[in-house]
């Protein structure tokens, strides 16, 4: 007889570590500026794991709505965090469009670096045991879990249209999450989602946040189709490609391989259940979808932005990414700027500026050095490896 999905949820939790109940939020506010008319840029920071903070910039309309509003967690890739072109990008496109947007810094980035610096990917560095990596996996987890939890409190957000999106690593996280947090409501899968089987891609990514930790998801039997069952029961849930993404293999998949994903998961839930959507870019390789018209206008559909309507989404311009970020001043990471990555996308929307980095600083900088203990990922470490389950004599 199959696992109950319960049970299932109540097991991947625990496998990751993921402390029950979370943490308290201990939301603190840290200033806020306007990066464009219309918009507001929040500074803020909550509660994670062992009395640890998360900095976030929340961006919302200048004018506070009559009604609570829809919300989105943005969740980065390997080495994004809160000052990505992608990140700020997002907040204003949906702040624009009447959201509330929260990107954070995953751990070991941005100001959860021990040199405040970005694309460090600092949470990859191997160490043993495997119960390390699967507690960074449960960090990731509960760090979106607590951004869920702190938009569902605000009095402008209506918590039933909360939004996940994840790109590349953040894809994975979403993934996870998603099907343990009944919370969020729609959850977009970009440059991602592809679960695959054993000894495939994902067992066979990075050790510390994705390899491990979903090896040991192998209980699940059919780990793609059952977590995306666990999706069907929580919400709507897209997964969007380009065809030509071999940073996430992409290409040895193909849209069959999702066709077939979503038949089994379909076997799961039974034909009166809805799976996941699936979007592919034919051209395309790794890029955040969720800044794009196709995605946007799926997210309108299930979450209902006051400022869009279904038709008015097909008349907003669009921007041409690395055209504006040399305009702009925008710092991109030169691996994925080309024309077939994050460069080539077409974004919806214009007129975003460029973010100063020092303007998406949650802290002053003599205050963030007197709070590295309680942000950085090597402070983390050390409170995680004090946990480690002794090792058992050979």
């Amino acid at each position: 007889m199959p696992t109950p999905p319960d049970d299932n949820r109540t097991r991947i939790v625990k496998t990751f570590y993921v402390p029950s109940p979370l943490p308290l939020l201990d939301v603190q506010e840290h200033g806020s500026f306007e990066p464009t008319p219309g918009v507001v840029a929040e500074r803020v920071s909550y509660g994670t794991q062992f009395d640890m903070r998360v900095p976030a910039i929340v961006y919302r309309p200048s004018t506070r709505p009559s009604q609570p509003a829809p919300a989105i967690v943005v969740v980065n890739g390997h080495g994004g965090d809160k000052y990505s072109w992608y990140a700020f990008y997002t907040g204003i496109l949906y702040a624009r469009a009447g959201a509330v947007v929260l990107t954070y810094d995953p751990t070991g980035e941005g100001e959860r670096n021990v040199d405040r610096r970005s694309g460090t990917r600092a949470h990859d560095a191997i160490e043993p045991p495997d119960e390390l990596a699967l507690r960074v996996a449960g960090l990731m987890t509960t760090d979106l879990m607590q951004a869920v939890g702190y938009l569902g409190e605000r009095p402008d957000v209506d918590p039933t249209r909360i939004a996940a999106v994840g790109y590349s690593l953040g894809s994975y996280v979403v993934a996870v999450t998603g099907a343990v947090d009944a919370r969020i409501h729609a959850c977009v899968h970009a440059g991602g989602g592809n679960l695959d089987g054993p000894d495939e891609y994902w067992d066979n990514t990075k050790p510390m946040c994705t390899a491990r930790p979903y090896r040991a998801l192998s209980f699940l039997g059919d780990r793609g189709a059952e977590i995306y069952a666990m999706h069907a029961a929580r919400g709507p849930t897209l997964l969007c490609n380009g065809l030509r993404d071999d940073v996430v293999n992409i290409p040895n998949h193909g849209e069959e391989f999702f066709h077939d994903l979503r038949a089994r998961t379909v076997q799961r839930i039974g034909n009166g259940a809805r799976p996941f959507d699936t979007d592919f870019d034919p051209v395309a390789s790794h890029r955040p979808f969720f800044v794009t018209r196709p995605v946007a206008a799926w997210l309108h559909r299930h979450l209902r932005f006051p400022a869009w309507t279904d038709d008015g989404i097909a008349a907003i311009p669009e921007t041409h990414i690395a055209t504006w970020a040399a305009a702009n001043d925008v710092d991109t990471d030169p691996y994925y700027a080309t024309e077939e990555r994050e460069g080539g996308t077409m974004a919806l929307g214009a007129d975003v500026p460029g973010i100063p980095r020092e303007d998406l600083h949650v802290y002053a900088e003599d205050e963030w050095g007197g709070l590295k203990e309680r942000l950085t990922h090597a402070a983390w470490r050390v409170r995680a490896r004090a946990l480690l389950a002794p090792a058992s004599d050979e």
